[in-house]
């Protein structure tokens, strides 16, 4: 028989095998349910204990079209985000409101964080690579692509 203490390190080694390499998270409640919101500090420690520490984090309140169902004010949110350093949005994905807007922001924040990584690690002395940072257009589904102010240029 396995002790609780071997299935506390099998756990562990999960958790963190699970959270390695991930440069960027979403933590989402739902907004109708005020106890989803009360776990997301407890998410967000075992986020920070097991990612890297350059990880851009996103706090998603969710089922934005809810509103006369709302439990968590927005300013309680807002507030969690702000005291933890932390993206906020509110958001629909029934009405895909907002959604598609907290993915570009978190993407775009990453590739902020990357390209820095990258100019750090070139600026040793290394000036042949300065072409490799050169723009990197997204495109969205469903847009034009041949409409660059459609695109996300990042």
């Amino acid at each position: 028989m396995v002790s609780w203490f071997g299935k506390l390190l099998k756990r562990r080694a999960v958790t963190s095998a699970y959270y390695r390499g991930a440069v960027g998270a979403m933590l989402v409640y739902d907004l109708t349910k005020r106890q989803s919101f009360d776990h997301m500090a407890r998410w967000l420690e075992e986020l920070r204990g097991h990612a890297d520490k350059n990880i851009v984090i996103m706090l998603i309140g969710n089922k934005s079209d809810l509103g006369t169902l709302r439990a968590v004010p927005t300013e309680d949110a807002k507030e969690f985000a702000e005291r933890e350093n932390l993206f906020f949005m509110e958001t629909s994905a029934l009405e895909s409101t907002n959604v598609e807007t907290a993915f570009l922001t978190i993407l775009t924040d990453i590739y902020k964080i990357v390209s820095k990584k990258t100019l750090a690690a070139n600026d040793g002395g290394d000036s042949g690579n300065a072409g490799m940072l050169k723009g990197t257009k997204i495109l969205v589904p469903g847009q034009d692509s041949n409409s660059s102010a459609r695109g996300c240029h990042l």
